[in-house]
């Protein structure tokens, strides 16, 4: 007999969190969204502006945790509505499978990959969406750049936690990058 798990309660009060992320490596998703054209290659990339947790401006993909009994398609799609819209039309396979998975430390020499509230682990997604997308919620502002422009160093110096890195990782994946 098996148990139908309950996710509803799965949020952990802020204090529960901070706890866990003292103690435990925090499951997340990353989401680089993408516009392609009808042979399906990358022609532009989502990238949010949102305030960061040390209070400063920067671009970002979708990024968030997978809650306790969340299947990962179910937290991309939860991460994907929230931070661009209802109706951004994201194409997630049934099953869908990461380009990579990242690890964040709190000590940025670790991997270059930074986030100084926790160890997280976060499997990373290239997500077509083919909706209107609007930014929601935390984020401030949504633009649409091409893969030259995503990749120049002034775009990456806007991103923080080496995001701008795993962009670059995502348009590699996708053959745009040697």
């Amino acid at each position: 007999m098996s148990e139908i798990l309950d996710t509803r309660g799965s949020w952990l009060s802020r204090e529960d969190l901070d706890s866990a992320r003292e103690r435990l490596p925090i499951v997340y998703v990353d989401a680089v969204p993408v516009r392609t054209d009808s042979q399906g290659q990358v022609t532009s990339i989502g990238l949010l502006l949102r305030g960061m947790p040390d209070g400063s401006i920067s671009r970002a993909i979708v990024s968030g945790r997978v809650l306790y009994g969340e299947r990962i398609r179910d937290a991309l799609v939860r991460h994907l509505e929230k931070d661009l819209g209802s109706v951004a039309l994201p194409q997630i396979p049934a099953s869908p499978q990461p380009f990579t998975v990242v690890e964040y430390f709190p000590d940025p020499e670790v991997t270059g990959f930074h986030d100084p509230r926790q160890h997280a682990v976060s499997l990373a997604f290239i997500v077509p969406c083919g909706g209107d997308c609007a930014p929601s919620q935390d984020a401030l502002d949504l633009v649409w750049v091409s893969p030259m422009e995503v990749t120049s160093p002034d775009f990456e110096l806007e991103m923080s936690g080496g995001q701008g890195r795993l962009v670059r990782m995502a348009l590699a994946h996708c053959g745009l990058l040697p």
